[in-house]
């Protein structure tokens, strides 16, 4: 309410914004008066006086929501004709400073000739006052619009109703802005427009927000079905029950999405994997974190399928999860050959130990004895005959049998067979000492023996680390400690040498030949680098 308002219902001083207009004029409904044209109906004062009232019902659209404006003239004489002229006009006045200051108004005749426009038409426009009067609104119009858009516009407005829409103009400056546009017709005492008022509100932000919403949402609904026809798609909510599938979940699962909504994800799990896994899954989601790995699962009819998974929790305004969205893709197919693969390797691995125990023997007991005899022959003819070949081939015999106990040891040491792990390596450590004086510090808890193929597989990464010790990192001092966890076996080679950058480094033949190694028993094998820092092998084998 403005004052004039307010003085009428004697509400000055008190707060009208907020209240109902049934508070004021109670018999009224505006839905029903017609736009333009004069009403009588009664207001109610604060003191419960009525009175009579003239009321005029004008309606107009900013950013999309429609607003009436009710101007009000007390009838005190019953009759339209003696409306005090002075206060129409101070009215007409108010309002037309207020439709200045806020809307783009322009004015036309009958057959659309700017009469007037307000200096916001000229600010936005680009036009100044006299390049618009006496043109039409073509002088603006942008070409976006097809001529049926145009007509129907028309057609509405010389029926003298009032036209409501978003169009696109073009400013003279070449460049394009929208308006939020409601077109009025002014009708004379035959019920035809004799002028137009077109009050504009610019969204041109609005409307770029609006495409920039509509192509993002058009990127979405292309995302999701590239997502749908490529991987297996899923959602839960925050306690893990599925409220969406696609039908690449129900094809792989073999389940109806009737089956699998409402459901947990333990309608598919195999038994497999343990529930620490599951517990460290649920633990990385549940604080926001994306978690990444190979799952498999079981399906309806009882076949097994892996999927590589994606888990992303999707957070509220707290930062707590209250979905999840699963997306896996298929590699039963991969897994098997990888499983395959890794027999192979297994088989090789264990082929090739079978074959250097076969060489380390053949050397130890065939040429390293032949080798030995030659020394006892050698000694003898020392004894008889004085002779100074006798001494240099002694010395060379000798040689000669300490490089064949070399070969045979670095082959396959008959320790490691005869006596196990802990005594293997302890003589090895001896042995590396002495040739390159490096001292190892050795510490073991290891309360059984492990299996062949473990205890090989130790020994096998103990030797390759010491011995990229001994090429690479500069040192003199090195540690191994072996201790046996839960259900683990923790192996750690540490040295304090020159290290290096292991985002750079790509794995050497002895790298590979020690992550094959690992993953042939089960195991795993970290390396923790930088350049300055040292290095750190830490593998850890399943008991």
């Amino acid at each position: 309410m403005n004052e004039k308002a307010q003085e009428l219902f004697v509400a000055a001083g008190e707060s009208s914004t907020g209240s109902h207009i049934e508070k004021w004029i109670p018999e009224t409904n505006i839905d029903v008066l017609e736009p333009g044209t004069f009403t009588q109906q009664f207001g109610l004062t604060t003191e419960g006086q009525r009175i009579p009232l003239f009321i005029r019902k004008n309606t107009f659209s900013i950013g999309g929501n429609d607003y009436a404006l009710l101007v009000l003239h007390a009838d005190n004489d019953s009759s339209i004709s003696n409306l005090e002229p002075e206060k129409v006009l101070n009215e007409l006045l108010d309002m037309k400073f207020a439709l200045d200051e806020s809307t783009i108004v322009a004015i036309t005749d009958q057959k659309g000739i700017i009469k007037y426009v307000n200096d916001k038409f000229c600010e936005i426009s680009k036009y100044s006052e006299e390049e618009l009067i006496g043109q039409d609104h073509r002088i603006i119009n942008s070409g976006y619009h097809s001529k049926g858009f145009m007509r129907d516009l028309w057609r509405t407005i010389a029926n003298g109703q009032v036209w409501r829409g978003d169009i696109k103009n073009q400013a003279k400056d070449g460049t394009y802005y929208w308006v939020d546009t409601t077109i009025v017709p002014f009708l004379n005492n035959k019920g035809k427009p004799y002028q137009y008022l077109a009050i504009r509100k610019e969204i041109t932000e609005f409307k770029r927000v609006v495409d920039e919403l509509e192509k993002s949402m058009q990127e979405l609904v292309d995302l999701k079905f590239a997502l749908d026809e490529s991987s297996i798609v899923a959602i839960t909510d925050e306690k893990g029950i599925i409220t969406y599938v696609n039908d690449q979940f129900c094809q792989v699962s073999k389940f109806e999405r009737e089956e699998l909504i409402g459901r947990t994800h333990s309608v598919i799990n195999s038994g497999y994997h343990s529930k620490e896994f599951f517990k460290e899954l649920w633990r990385t989601i549940g604080s926001g974190e994306v978690w990444k790995g190979e799952i498999r699962n079981q399906a309806k009819d009882g076949n097994f399928y892996w999927v590589d998974t994606t888990i992303v929790p999707f957070l509220n305004d707290k930062g707590r999860p209250y979905q999840y969205l699963a997306i896996r893709s298929e590699i039963t197919e991969r897994k098997r050959v990888e499983e395959e693969l890794q027999r192979t390797m297994t088989r090789l691995i264990d082929v090739q130990e079978e074959e250097r125990r076969r060489l380390s023997r053949n050397l130890h007991d065939g040429i390293g004895q032949n080798l030995y005899s030659h020394l006892i022959t050698i000694s003898r003819l020392s004894a008889e005959m004085d002779h100074p070949l006798i001494g240099q081939m002694h010395d060379e015999a000798t040689e000669l049998i300490e490089e064949v106990r070399d070969i045979s040891w670095d082959l396959r040491p008959s320790v490691l067979d005869d006596l196990g792990l802990v005594p293997a390596i302890r003589s090895f450590l001896n042995r590396f000492s002495d040739h390159y004086g490096i001292d190892v510090m050795f510490e073991c808890v290891l309360d059984q023996r492990l299996g062949t193929h473990a205890e090989i597989t130790i020994y096998r990464i103990i030797q390759e680390s010491l011995t990229n010790i001994r090429k690479y990192a500069d040192v003199q001092q090195a540690w191994i400690t072996i201790r046996e966890l839960d259900d683990v076996v923790r192996i750690m080679i540490e040295d304090k040498g020159k290290g290096f950058d292991d985002r750079q480094y790509s794995s050497g033949v002895g790298l590979f030949s020690m992550e094959e190694r690992a993953r042939s028993v089960g195991g795993t094998l970290d390396i923790h680098t930088s350049p300055g820092k040292g290095t750190k092998v830490i593998i850890e084998i399943p008991l």
